[in-house]
């Protein structure tokens, strides 16, 4: 039997097994929409509950869209198009399953008080009633860390550049760096808010301080890694120190760079919220601190859902340019 035989029937037996784990989820989809529906919900409070329709049109379509590609992928197996939805299925059960569990004990049973556990609907109301103001936070959530994060980068990067290369340079700065790295940037939020004039520069300056750490520690770690066989080669040639530094150490520290970047981006989001709750007017941090404060938890859930999801895309978004830029590294780390 030749190999291409025995991939056909791979795949074949592939969308097999697959097959019934989309025909699950779309049951367990259509369930919630029967509990969502078919239930009464219990009675709490005396204002009367809003956005249920609009709740159930939402869940309604989706299991409508989930019906048709479910019957697209039966008419037509090997579409490429399908193949998320077949790698996803076991998770559209898994969240069916939990939105049903948090439905009913909510809305239906009432076993969690309110406010600090709101239905699904109040998520939606949440969106559709303070979006303005969400989307004002967000906008100013990534203006500073767009900020923090290239000021952070840009200088993690020249400085692990400059003490990996110079080993004068690395004699005072590595000490500097072991002592004062480690330490927590939110700790420096008091010297930070002293010293420079608002709040938005002091929290642009945590963030940076905070990317600026891993950066330095992973590029150094990269060009005091390169083999000195490539200098001696570059040398020969005719290379300057310029061209050794730009064209031979910075390309073969890439891949730490990226590391450094990831692990940045990540410690900036943290910093990015526990800045913004201390005095800044705007982003989502101050968003949280204000729902809290005026016990809306269902818009603290929602701006926690949107934070989610825009850091999760910014992750992404940083492993597609790693991937584009190292591409012989394209398999070895996914996200």
């Amino acid at each position: 039997m030749s190999s291409e035989t025995l991939t056909l029937q791979q795949q074949q037996a592939r969308v097999k097994r697959i097959e019934p784990a989309v025909w699950t989820a779309l049951l367990f989809w259509w369930a919630l929409v029967a509990l969502m529906t078919g239930l009464p919900d219990k009675v709490q409070g005396f204002a009367p509950p809003r956005y249920v329709a609009q709740t159930h049109d939402i869940f309604i379509g989706f299991a409508v869209l989930l019906s048709l590609l479910t019957l697209l992928s039966s008419a037509a197996p090997r579409l490429a198009v399908l193949s998320p939805l077949k790698r996803s299925a076991r998770w559209l059960t898994a969240i069916a399953i939990l939105t049903g569990i948090w439905e009913l004990c909510t809305a239906k049973l009432a076993l969690l008080p309110l406010p600090f556990f709101a239905p699904p609907r109040a998520l939606i109301e949440a969106y559709v009633t303070d979006w303005p103001r969400l989307l004002d936070s967000v906008l100013h959530s990534l203006r500073l860390l767009a900020l923090g994060y290239v000021y952070g980068s840009i200088a993690g990067f020249i400085t692990g550049v400059a003490i990996g290369w110079s080993r004068g340079l690395g004699y005072w700065v590595h000490p500097i760096l072991r002592f004062l790295g480690p330490v927590p940037s939110t700790a420096l939020l008091p010297l930070s808010m002293y010293f420079f004039p608002s709040s938005f520069s002091a929290a642009v300056f945590l963030i940076a301080l905070a990317t600026w750490f891993p950066v330095t520690v992973l590029t150094w770690s990269g060009v005091a890694s390169v083999d000195n066989r490539y200098y001696d080669v570059a040398r020969t040639l005719g290379a300057n120190s310029l061209f050794l530094v730009l064209r031979v150490a910075v390309p073969a520290s890439l891949p730490s760079l990226f590391v450094g970047l990831f692990m940045g981006l990540g410690a900036s989001f943290s910093v990015l919220v526990a800045a913004e709750m201390m005095g800044v007017k705007s982003g989502l941090g101050w968003y949280l601190q204000w729902a809290q404060g005026w016990a809306a938890y269902a818009n603290m859930y929602a701006a926690l859902i949107v934070m989610a999801l825009l850091f999760s895309s910014l992750i992404s978004l940083l492993f597609v340019v790693r991937d584009r830029t190292l591409a012989w590294q394209r398999n070895t780390v996914k996200w």
